[in-house]
């Protein structure tokens, strides 16, 4: 191969089932020693999810790890990643370790690790026919190639893959005597006993197939052998299946080998066939998941079993549609019949239906003559189940409001099915009837185009108007036959109506018939009427809040309520498919139930009610992001909302750690800033400041270009409009921070000085030591070094005057940064580590990790590549840990730089890559001088060569 040559990628495989082992195609490929495939395995046995750092340590280790247990895993984590590189290249759709907070996560297509493999195969089997049931599972079967885990460290244990293994062959076992092969079993079951002589049901499948074939003394005494083992080990009786199968033996009344099921004839030749069914649509885009799914309903009751399915989901999913359309499909599985009735559970203009009268309509299509009805609700119950006990029908219930409207409608005879539609998750119907669920969400965006040209044709613009049709099946329908009925209407032409949010709803609609088939608007109008009173209360105030989901502090704030009410009422909507549960405590509506809100508001608030709750959720956000970035940056300052003056203070979720805190920012900014914008729109100019301004430190934590530029921007802009002076150096100082985070020197310092003007005017003696810090990290990135060193050193003796640490440290850490670049290396040194130990004191990991990245470089710059190297890792780790994104891109950096000294190219090349994509995440503008350093180690590692 020549050196301009690359090797094609190849398929990445996983092997835990044996000797734990990394596969490129079908070849192995060498991972390194026990610990890389302890590490493997355990990535490979929670695929797809983060495994975080602490659990993968006590799984290699258990309760004793070596103190650079850490540095071990991350190197480990660099190694695999670079053979994972070396097999697939740069395949994206690869299997990829990716760095996860707070952890790691290996992404892969399930089916490339054996485990999972075995158990797809296990759960297709269920519902197989018996020579592709024992296929199947012959195939999961053989993918053991040895004990599971072979060659890990012996504190990895993972017991449900021997439970797997046992499911695995028992269920094979029995698809082979199911179809009469029990001969050829004898031997392998009884080595299988002979090894574990207490496993009740290999022993009584051995007896199985020794009986079958002919063997009846032979069975017993296999029973005889095991009975006496399980007294004396355990003292007890064989388990009562065990000893039921002995006494049929014993009685030969165990027949011939249990039969496949047939389908049941109709017995009753009296009975009518019933084919109720409304007409369906001509064509169901996508739903192929949705459709495969009741399938498998219809699969399982041909074994047996009567199902019973619920498709629930929002208003205008598409649930009736799908259910009808199925139904046709499969009417001819149900030799008995198909039965339909629609429930009216949300009907705007009439009563739910009595299940009396849908039996009584059920009853009569069976063939009962009207006359031979019974009178009591009961006894139609009775006669129903009674026709239906030995028959075989499908069942399909539209529109159900709840479990108890649908429980006596249900058909009781095995290998029937009942599907119930309902925008309603009716748990109770689970829980009485072990209802199987397939909860419904919009069309995929390719599905949602195709819904539209097949009522209207093909254009160029019908996946935009997809988009705004949310995806919904019923916006889709009512937009398809608006371009359909309306020839000079063209796609652009609607497009163009449905972009405006305020009309949206209303060119949805058909002829303007208010009707919940033919109106998205009526159709959410339906599930708002029949929602609890307390519960529809919350709507109207819902439509008012700025974000694209909800949380329940939140809604308390905005409503007067308390936080666990508001839980329970956004659950109830959850419940009715209002809004999705998107992650815990997370509520999100669909756009056009946004849209549906809003307008609700607009029609049942007043504009002071209005007022009042917009005002509730600025001051909540206030509040919450000001308690939320205290506990990220201890910090002290007069801009407090915790609770100042006596005034009400809205509950907030508990953010007790800095990673709660981080998680609540992250959870909460798309709001934040959809708050801030609209509190800046309305005039709200002094609380639009202030919000920004609490919400600045989450930027400083975790810094990000646009979102932070963005931000200060709008501050800046009330702070003028609003004529504080407070606000306006608040924001310089703001602005200057992110001026100097993405290298823009000069403009931070004129902030700078603006805000250290501002504030000697204000006389507040801790304003004007924060912009001094500010001033003289920006004389120091300006290259003003001893201007810096002059301003930060007077910094530092006015902090010490006060003790106020949290400002002492940041003045010490920017006064190091210009001694390092005075080449003054041991003040530096002194200094930074001062700051660092303010910062661990203080629990402000996010200075902590820019002290430990600084003394990294500074004993770089000494020659120190050791106490280097420790400063540095130390750092990558705790920013992976945080997901601070920007900083561990600079320490990575770092390491590169102190991994080359050492002469470890290979290694540094990975960092450096890592840093840059780091930075690339944050929007930094250091990515082009980063590419051109890993261009020269890249050069530098060839030239070793």
């Amino acid at each position: 191969m020549s050196e301009t040559e690359v090797s094609p990628p190849r398929r990445a495989t996983f092997q835990l089932l044996g000797p734990v082992q990394l596969f490129a195609d079908d070849k192995p490929v060498p991972v390194g020693g026990p610990g890389v495939r302890g590490l493997l395995a355990l990535l490979a046995l929670h695929a797809n999810k983060v495994l975080p750092l602490d659990d993968i340590i006590d799984g290699l280790w258990g309760h004793d790890p070596p103190a650079t247990a850490r540095t071990i895993v991350h190197g480990n984590v660099s190694h695999l990643r670079r053979v994972l590189r070396s097999i697939q290249g740069d395949d994206e759709q690869g299997a990829q370790i990716h760095t996860r907070p707070p952890g790691y996560q290996l992404s892969v297509d399930p089916l490339q690790i054996d485990v999972h493999r075995a158990h797809l195969l296990l759960e297709q089997s269920a519902t197989a026919r018996p020579e592709r049931r024992a296929n199947l599972l012959a195939e999961a079967f053989a993918l053991w190639k040895g004990p599971a885990l072979g060659g890990v460290p012996d504190s990895i244990t993972a017991p449900e893959l021997d439970d797997l293994r046992l499911a695995v062959h028992a269920a094979r076992v029995d698809a082979e005597l199911e179809l009469g092969r029990h001969a050829e079993l004898i031997s392998e079951l009884t080595t299988m006993v002979r090894e574990n002589p207490l496993a009740e049901r290999t022993i009584g499948q051995l007896m199985r197939a020794l009986y079958h074939a002919g063997r009846r003394a032979d069975a017993l005494e296999v029973y005889r052998r095991a009975s006496r083992h399980v007294v004396s080990a355990l003292g007890i009786d064989p388990g009562p299946e065990l000893r039921e199968l002995h006494d049929r033996i014993l009685r030969d009344e165990l027949g011939g080998p249990p039969a496949a099921p047939q389908p049941r004839p109709r017995s009753d030749t009296n009975r009518q066939a019933p084919s109720q069914l409304p007409p369906a649509v001509p064509a169901l885009a996508g739903r192929d998941t949705e459709l495969a799914w009741l399938d498998d309903l219809a699969a399982r009751a041909e074994h047996g079993a009567s199902m019973v399915g619920l498709l629930t989901g929002a208003a205008g999913v598409g649930k009736s549609t799908l259910a009808v359309s199925w139904a046709h499909r499969r009417a001819a599985r149900f030799p008995d019949g198909v039965l339909f009735a629609a429930l009216r559970g949300f009907d705007p203009e009439h009563p739910p239906l009595d299940p009396a009268d849908v039996l009584t309509q059920f009853l009569l299509g069976l063939g009962v003559p009207a006359a031979e009805l019974p009178e009591t609700a009961h006894a139609r119950v009775a006669m129903y189940r009674s026709l239906l006990a030995d028959a075989r029908v499908l069942v399909v219930l539209d529109d159900a409001r709840a479990a108890s409207q649908v429980q006596p409608l249900l058909p009781p005879g095995p290998g029937s099915v009942a599907v119930v539609t309902s925008r309603a998750r009716l748990d109770g119907l689970v829980v009485s009837s072990a209802a199987r669920v397939c909860a419904l969400d919009t069309l995929p965006s390719r599905d949602a185009v195709r819904l539209i040209e097949e009522l209207a044709g093909p254009s160029e613009h019908n996946s935009r108007l997809a988009e705004l049709c949310g995806h919904l099946p019923l916006a889709l329908r009512i937009a398809g036959a608006r371009l359909a009925a309306s020839p000079r209407w063209t796609a652009e032409d609607l497009v163009a109506e449905l972009t405006d949010e305020h009309t949206r709803l209303a060119a949805l609609d058909v002829d303007g018939v208010d009707r919940a088939g033919t109106s998205v608007r009526a159709a959410f109008d339906v599930s708002y009427r029949g929602l609890p009173p307390d519960v529809a209360a919350l709507l109207p105030g819902l439509g008012v809040l700025t974000g694209q989901a909800f949380e329940p502090h939140v809604v308390a704030a905005a409503h007067g309520i308390r936080p666990e009410h508001a839980r329970r009422g956004l659950r109830i909507l959850a419940t009715h498919h209002l809004v999705t549960e998107t992650a815990r405590d997370v509520f999100t509506p669909h756009d056009l139930v946004r849209l549906y809100l809003r307008d609700l508001a607009a029609a049942e608030l007043s504009a002071q009610a209005r007022e009042s709750v917009f005002d509730a959720v600025v001051r909540y956000h206030q509040t919450a992001a000001d308690r939320a970035r205290r506990r990220l940056l201890r910090i002290v300052d007069p801009l407090d909302f915790t609770g100042r003056d006596g005034a009400d203070v809205p509950a907030t979720p508990a953010v007790d750690s800095i990673d709660a805190a981080l998680d609540w920012f992250d959870a909460e900014w798309p709001n934040l800033m959809a708050t801030l914008e609209a509190a800046r729109a309305a005039g709200r100019d002094e609380q639009t400041w202030q919000l920004a301004r609490v919400m600045h430190t989450y930027r400083v934590v975790r810094p990000l270009r646009d979102d932070w530029t963005r931000l200060v921007e709008i501050g800046l802009a009330a702070a003028v409009d609003a004529d504080s002076d407070l606000g306006r150096c608040w924001m310089l100082i703001s602005r200057c921070g992110v001026a100097l985070t993405f290298g823009v020197p000069e403009g931070g310092l004129a902030d700078a000085q603006a805000a250290v003007d501002i504030a000697e005017r204000l006389g507040d003696p801790r304003l004007v030591t924060s912009t001094h810090i500010h001033l003289g990290a920006a004389q120091s990135a300006t290259a003003r070094y001893e201007d810096a060193i002059r301003t930060l050193r007077a910094v530092i003796a006015e902090t010490e005057r006060t003790d106020d640490l949290a400002l002492r440290g940041q003045a010490l850490n920017n006064c190091a940064e210009a001694e390092k670049q005075l080449g003054h290396f041991t003040e530096a040194i002194e200094l930074q580590v001062g700051a660092l130990e303010i910062d661990r004191k203080l629990g402000d990991d996010s200075y902590a990790v820019v002290s430990l990245n600084n003394l990294a470089e500074l004993s770089l710059g000494v020659g120190e590549l050791d106490e280097a190297r420790r400063y540095a890792e130390d750092a990558i780790e705790l920013a992976t840990t945080r997901a601070f994104t920007l900083q561990e891109g600079v320490a990575r950096r770092v390491l590169a730089r102190i991994l080359t000294e050492q002469g470890d190219v290979d290694g540094a090349r990975e960092q450096l890559a890592l840093s840059v994509e780091r930075h690339e995440q944050a929007d930094s503008q250091l990515v082009e001088e980063l590419s051109a350093e890993l261009e020269a180690l890249a050069q530098l590692g060839e030239d070793a060569v």
